[in-house]
């Protein structure tokens, strides 16, 4: 819950660490430094880094200047990975709201220099989400416009759902809430996944 990721947090900045090893961190190509070179970690293997890893080690990421992709679902990570593998650019999964290992690896990443770009899932607590990662790690948006959810709700490579819940706003973009009501779908990020693959590809 909420509450329990704030004490973790409370616990963790206090050089305490409770439940350290729930909800790992999902990466992909994340690069560090081995000596003076920059390396992906296991290339083109999905990873798991776990809460107390990441304050133990203190991992020396080799991200300054880089573009870092932060997608919210593990599926997509998972294509990316089958699709591209080691050619796929350093990527991040949040796993939905990000849990106390994500938020730290997140903030190692920015405080390592590394440019954020985060996508999530087009419904209300994706936006949320999104809310969330843009502000506390000061990442930018990853094709989350209303343009983008335009193309995705005319294109998706799957059936989209009925938006329902309590509505959000987009920090990000003034139009997307009012599009995404006006359009009634709720569209995965594994719907769009071909357009993320090839900025992965690309990037």
């Amino acid at each position: 819950s909420g509450a329990d990721e704030r004490t973790r947090d409370i616990w963790a900045r206090a050089g305490v660490l409770v439940n350290e090893l729930a909800r790992p961190a999902l990466v992909l190509n994340l690069p560090t430094f081995v000596g003076m070179r920059a390396v992906p970690w296991l290339a083109g293997e999905p990873h798991y880094l776990s809460l107390r890893w990441l304050l133990r080690a203190m991992p020396p990421w080799a991200v300054a200047g880089r573009t870092i992709f932060v997608c919210e679902n593990p599926n997509l990570l998972a294509i990316a990975a089958e699709q591209l593998g080691a050619r796929c650019a350093p990527l991040v999964c949040t796993d939905g709201m990000p849990a106390a290992a994500q938020r730290t690896l997140l903030q190692q990443l920015q405080q390592s220099g590394a440019h954020l770009h985060y996508h999530g899932d087009f419904d209300w607590a994706g936006l949320r989400i999104a809310n969330h990662v843009l502000y506390q790690a000061g990442a930018s948006p990853w094709r989350m416009g209303a343009t983008d959810y335009e193309a995705a709700a005319g294109s998706a490579a799957s059936a989209p759902h009925v938006l329902t819940g309590r509505e959000a706003q987009a920090t990000w973009d003034s139009q997307l809430a009012s599009t995404m009501r006006r359009y009634g779908l709720a569209i995965a990020e594994e719907a769009v996944a071909e357009a993320l693959i090839d900025d992965l590809s690309a990037g």
